[in-house]
């Protein structure tokens, strides 16, 4: 998505922003194209013209000289007769040749003149817009070329190098025309051509008043102040707002190079700090530039980002390691962000392992969901690949992947499923509580699910389940469902499921969080009874929540003895009896006869 944005900048030169009298250029003249436009009608009532022959009535006609006009002329008219509002007919003489056409007009369709002086004449697309007092005009007169989309600037200077951009526009008697791509300068005519997207087939262009206007003029009011420049964020493929063209955040009258500039607020000016703190796209990447970028935003600037990789080569393989590991390591301290569910999308065992150890594993209050590779398609490579995990009770995997429509792309992707799983935990928290497990036909069903990459039959699933791998199954009638709550813990515990674990999770945070207020008090027996009546009633909540069997909360002088008081320390000892899911049923049908009672054969 980053390829969408685009980056524009403009300092306090004073031809940057805009500046209608400071082109760099005395004319502008249209490039030469492939053929010449004649205009044919009926005969002039008065003055002379080159270039009507009077043979076709009220006809206005390109022509490619193969009707033995002469090619390559130009036309002057002194006179032309027509009247305001009076009908025309445009009309490709060479209608096999499409380049021969002038851009905006369409064949045989019907425009209205419009009479600005005595030597030349316009267009308009309805009679009501010729004898409008402000009419929108199609001009045709002194086209010099068929390549109506592009300038040649013949300037005054050599400054014309690098005073055009991409995005900028071309101002001429106030319209603007939007420059698409810039050519190369040619310094010994001291010339550059530029294509415009929106065409241009207007009167003759020498010695009219033109200038530049900078892509982000419409986006800041005025330039920007001495040594200070203006900065845009534009959505310039419509990827983040939908509507291409998008401004996304604007920085006025900042800094690129004073580390001190000041707002009028008292707040900082300074652009690589602006970034860093309020931007949501973009930022100065400081480990791989000196200070010279910032010098090099002044003047006017334009910059598509790109490179960017939407991972279609189904594999981690194409995103740094490091850069991974050190993204996920804004996630390690408790104390800057609070969060409960890992998703680890698709990474490789260094990313998995990382997590693991380095963040759930250190924080000791959430859990990391992890997924097999997707060249893992069977029930043995999955076991196999799990060999290479460190495991811990603070993780969870499952067999695989699931193909799934992409809304964003229109096709179809492999898609990992531990985002499905961590997303079944959020529902189940939403819908009941962490304790209960989320796998099964009650909470389990995942959605959106074309196909498995592996659909484990009854054999697979247990060699999976044995391995601490959840499987995921589709039935038919029930759909797609997570067919195991087994965390990564190999060692055989309560831990060893995810809703103890995340029972746990529950109780240690809010617990946690409830002692924080017998911080610095004195530890007395008011002290540790106020820990009691405060611990112990959200303990029987949970237990009548279904979350355990029962607990104890010892927390007097028998754990808080003198030495423990004497050195500042506050001990509260809580047992759980976590309640647990249920991974096995056991039916035992047995036939009796009709005789029989059946208190005689199962006792009282």
């Amino acid at each position: 998505m980053g390829n969408s944005l685009k980056v524009i900048a403009c300092d306090d030169g004073a031809s940057s922003f805009f500046d209608a009298n400071g082109a760099p250029s005395s004319t502008i003249s249209l490039t030469q194209g492939s053929f010449d436009v004649t205009v044919q009608g009926a005969t002039p009532s008065s003055g002379t013209t080159t270039g009507f022959d009077g043979s076709s009535s009220s006809v206005v006609r390109v022509d490619d000289g193969a009707d033995g006009d002469a090619a390559g002329n130009s036309f002057t008219i002194t006179g032309h007769g027509y009247t305001t509002g009076q009908a025309l007919t445009y009309d490709n003489e060479d209608g096999s040749d499409g380049a021969n056409t002038i851009g905006g007009l369409s064949t045989g369709q019907v425009y209205y003149v419009i009479v600005n002086n005595a030597n030349n004449f316009q267009l308009s697309a309805t009679e009501a817009g010729a004898l409008a007092e402000t009419p929108t005009a199609i001009n045709l007169f002194a086209l010099a070329g068929g390549n109506q989309g592009q300038f040649t600037t013949i300037a005054s200077t050599s400054t014309v190098n690098n005073y055009f951009e991409a995005g900028g526009y071309i101002v001429v008697d106030d319209n603007e025309y939007e420059i698409d791509s810039v050519g190369s300068h040619e310094p010994t005519a001291n010339t550059i051509s530029l294509v415009l997207k929106n065409k241009y087939w207007g009167p003759t262009l020498s010695g009219k008043s033109y200038g530049y206007q900078w892509e982000g003029a419409d986006v800041f009011d005025i330039a920007p102040a001495g040594g200070r420049v203006h900065v845009a964020v534009i959505d310039a493929g419509g990827e983040f707002s939908g509507v291409a063209g998008t401004v996304l955040e604007t920085y006025g009258n900042v800094s690129a190079t004073d580390t001190g500039a000041k707002q009028f607020d008292g707040s900082t000016a300074y652009l690589r700090d602006l970034l860093e703190l309020n931007s949501d796209y973009i930022d100065i990447q400081t480990d791989v530039v000196d200070s010279t970028v910032d010098t090099n935003i002044l003047g006017t600037f334009t910059e598509v980002l790109g490179s960017g990789s939407d991972g279609e080569s189904e594999t981690a393989d194409n995103f740094s390691t490091g850069k991974v590991m050190a993204g996920w390591d804004i996630y390690k301290n408790p104390e800057d962000v609070d969060i409960s569910l890992l998703v680890t999308g698709m990474a490789n065992t260094d990313i998995q392992n990382y997590v693991m150890d380095n963040i759930a594993e250190s924080r000791k209050d959430c859990v990391a969901f992890l997924s097999p590779q997707l060249t893992d398609d069977s029930a043995q490579k999955i076991v196999a690949y799990t060999v290479g995990l460190s495991g811990s009770s603070y993780s969870a995997i499952d067999s695989g992947y699931k193909y799934q429509y992409d809304k964003y792309n229109d096709k179809y992707a492999w898609i990992p499923l531990n985002g499905d799983v961590a997303g079944l935990c959020a529902r189940t928290d939403e819908e009941r509580d962490p304790w209960f497990s989320p796998a099964g036909y009650n909470r389990g069903q995942i959605k959106n699910v074309v196909k498995l990459k592996l659909n484990p039959n009854k054999t697979q699933r247990d060699l999976l389940y044995k391995n601490n791998v959840n499987p995921v199954i589709i039935e038919p009638g029930s759909g797609a469902i997570l067919f195991g709550d087994k965390t990564m813990q190999r060692n055989p515990s309560a831990f060893d499921r995810i809703n103890v674990r995340r029972l746990f999770i529950v109780l240690e945070k809010a617990i946690a969080l409830a002692s924080k207020s017998t911080l610095f008090e004195f530890n007395d027996e008011f002290t540790r009874g106020t820990f009691r009546n405060m611990i112990e009633p959200f303990l029987r909540d949970v237990q009548g929540r279904r979350g355990i069997y029962d607990f104890k909360v010892v927390c007097d002088e028998t754990n808080n003895t003198g030495e423990v008081i004497d050195t500042n320390r506050f001990i509260g000892d809580i047992y759980i009896k976590p309640a647990r899911s249920i991974n096995f049923i056991q039916l035992n049908f047995v036939a009796v006869r009709t005789g029989v009672e059946f208190n005689e054969i199962i006792g009282q």
